[in-house]
């Protein structure tokens, strides 16, 4: 445990590292957030030197390297200190002034960064889900020297996904020079601390730019409930079971709150509504997981724009953020240009006629979605789209108890607020709040994102029930950060507004209950996940690949040895398994390219199973046939240099080991597992 903490802590410093580089820049857009953006200069400097180094490697002027990155550090430090000397003494009398609560803003990142690593320490598998998924991408990244990566599970191909986000952990890994056995949950509980601490920047400002009478204490303890609600928050199923159950928690099972809408219901689909606190439980490094720092950090930009009131100036740094989002998960690009758009149109009808309005809101977000499409053109050019468009859809989500568990809390924050704030705007003398707009717009973007699955959803490969399940999670996950930010500012502005005690003590009496209820949905999800986190006898460690070690000791051996000797992204067959197994655990661990890998993942990413479906029988083949030169033949044709024979690969198939010793020779054995390099 304590060598744990000495790696968290370095894994740490290459983050206050960037946020200190990058403050200059962050003080010159953040300069009127209270605390300068202070949090928000990591991710920034993460977003753009992650951008340099991309395009850089992209363009193959300069490989995936370690030098490349540092090349790359230098640049931003360079232009960071050209922006300092220009401002010195106003960037540092206006630190100095609030240098204990950025004090208190990087401790908080730590200790975020601390527990969540601390609580994976108890179950750090790298298993099970789409750990494997992620973690091959990962690897693959790390081996690629050129972009676009290639695809491990499908050799000679790239990556047909939004891999963004896994490159930014290839980005931290390569550059810290760790074992991404280590960064994969180190990744994981970064992502929580900046999840955490944004959201705690961000609800702050926005509370403290509303108040008249300047209270930090209070701003401060309804942030942090903001970052609890959007970080470790939930919905209201635990209240629904709890009533369900004849007021008991017995048997709670908390993945049940992201899969309420099924068939056992009468919904007639199978839907999901997944949170973060679910993904940070689970584990699992997905697209949509990735990119909620990239998230925060463009709605925080939105709103600084509204207070900032210099469009032009904002325009380059918010494309290039939708740009990045269109790589590391493109739904959240749809999304956030919507939310973007109705910003706009507000901001503008504010200072002029609703002609002008639509006028220059047209020209801004053409002049946005032109530019971040630029930003990402070498992704694009090398993505397949594969879906089938959009499509209406057959059934809907029933409004009790579906709805209501689902977003009974937010609605109920977000009609009142709204009812209190819409019946002024017809008063001749009402000027609303910067940010009783902003959350307004928060609100409005959030429902919608939350209805567009009532009514269309985008068609892939999956037919009923599961036909509006990626469309609803991709959309509701954003719609439950943009609520769960909202929140902490309604019930403060609710508590000023509701004079009587008659309607305020049934107004905190309920807030109490919904709060208390969706915040004690993690205790359940942890519990139940990693066990009692208290008994440090059960600590594990951070280290994610021990699992195979103790259920596949000899395969265990053989990966190691392809992890160290290995260097190049050559070929090793592998038997080609279903997805969410334990098969292609080689070509995911190693990043190893191998002829083909999950069967539903790569039939998702690629829109068809024709290739995967041969590439599957062609495996087959070669461990089953007796002929040496059919099984040398397609080993060629994929460029295959190595053979693993391990547990998997005779649990599936009756292999027939003759042949590879004519072929090949044995370069490792543990046991029964063997691998051969063939001649």
């Amino acid at each position: 445990m304590i060598a744990d903490f000495f790696l968290i802590l370095y894994w740490w410093f290459w983050f206050f590292l960037f946020g200190i580089i990058a403050l200059p820049l962050t003080f010159l857009f953040f300069r009127k957030f209270f605390d300068f953006g202070f949090l928000f200069s990591k991710i920034l400097a993460i977003l753009i030197l992650g951008y340099l180094v991309w395009l850089l490697v992209s363009l193959q002027i300069l490989p995936f390297t370690k030098q490349t990155i540092w090349l790359c550090v230098l640049a931003l430090a360079a232009l960071n200190f050209v922006l300092l000397k220009r401002s010195f003494q106003t960037f540092k009398k206006e630190l100095f002034k609030r240098r204990r609560f950025l004090i208190f803003e990087e401790v908080l990142f730590f200790v975020c960064l601390l527990f969540w690593s601390f609580v994976r320490g108890f179950q750090p598998a790298i298993e099970g889900l789409e750990k494997f998924m992620d973690f091959g991408f990962l690897n693959a990244i790390l081996k690629s020297k050129f972009f676009p990566p290639y695809d491990m599970w499908m050799a000679g191909k790239t990556i047909n996904y939004y891999y963004f986000g896994h490159y930014i952990s290839a980005f931290l890994t390569k550059l810290s020079g760790l074992d991404s056995a280590f960064t994969y949950n180190l990744m994981i509980a970064t992502i929580f601390a900046f999840c955490f601490s944004l959201s705690f920047s961000l609800v702050l400002n926005i509370i403290y730019q509303w108040q008249e009478t300047k209270s930090l204490k209070k701003t401060i303890i309804f942030a942090i409930l903001g970052a609890f609600l959007v970080s470790l928050g939930g919905n209201l199923h635990t209240l629904w079971y709890f009533l369900q159950n004849k007021f008991s928690f017995q048997d709670y099972w908390y993945p049940d709150a992201t899969r309420f809408v099924e068939i056992k219901f009468g919904a007639n689909d199978n839907t999901i509504h997944e949170f973060p606190s679910y993904s940070f439980v689970v584990a699992d490094l997905h697209a949509h997981l990735l990119n909620i720092p990239f998230v925060l950090l463009f709605i925080a930009l939105v709103f600084v724009l509204f207070l900032e009131e210099r469009e032009k100036i904002f325009l380059p740094l918010l494309s290039l953020n939708l740009g990045i989002m269109v790589m590391t998960n493109t739904w959240d690009f749809l999304i956030y240009f919507l939310f973007l758009s109705v910003f706009i149109f507000f901001y503008f009808i504010l200072k002029n006629k609703f002609a002008e309005t639509i006028n220059k809101s047209f020209s801004f977000l053409l002049s946005c979605l032109l530019l971040s499409l630029f930003v990402a053109l070498l992704f694009l050019i090398n993505y397949k789209y594969v879906g089938e468009g959009i499509r209406l859809v057959d059934t809907r989500t029933p409004f009790f108890p579906h709805l209501l568990v689902l977003w009974g809390y937010q609605w109920f924050f977000g009609f009142l607020f709204l009812a209190f704030l819409i019946p002024s705007l017809f008063k001749g003398n009402f000027s609303p709040k910067k940010s009783e707009i902003f959350v307004v717009i928060l609100i409005v973007v959030a429902t919608i994102l939350v209805l567009i699955p009532e009514i269309i959803h985008h068609k892939e490969i999956y037919g009923p029930p599961y036909e509006r399940s990626n469309t609803m999670f991709k959309l509701v996950y954003q719609a439950f950060i943009l609520y769960a930010l909202s929140t902490p500012f309604i019930v403060l502005f609710l508590a000023n507004k509701i004079k009587s005690w008659f309607f305020k003590l049934p107004f905190f009496a309920i807030s109490f209950l919904f709060l208390s209820f969706v915040l004690i949905y993690p205790y359940f999800a942890i519990t139940s996940y990693y066990g009692k986190i208290t008994k440090i006898k059960n600590y594990k460690g951070i280290y994610g690949l021990n699992f195979l070690k103790d259920f596949y000791p000899q395969d265990f051996e053989a990966i190691l040895w392809l992890r160290e000797n290995i260097k190049e992204p050559v070929g090793v067959l592998e038997a080609a398994g279903d997805s969410f197994t334990e098969f292609n655990r080689v070509s995911a661990i190693t990043g190893l390219p191998t002829i083909q890998g999950w069967l539903v993942h790569e039939w998702l990413w690629r829109g068809s199973f024709d290739e995967v479906g041969k590439r599957a029988e062609e495996v087959q083949r070669i461990y089953e046939t007796t002929n040496e030169e059919e099984a040398l033949e397609i080993l060629r044709k994929y460029q295959m240099e190595y053979v693993f024979l391990g547990e998997k690969e005779r649990q599936k198939y009756q292999v027939q080991e003759t042949k590879f010793s004519k072929i090949g020779e044995i370069v490792f054995r543990s046991g029964e597992t063997k691998i051969y390099k063939i001649k």
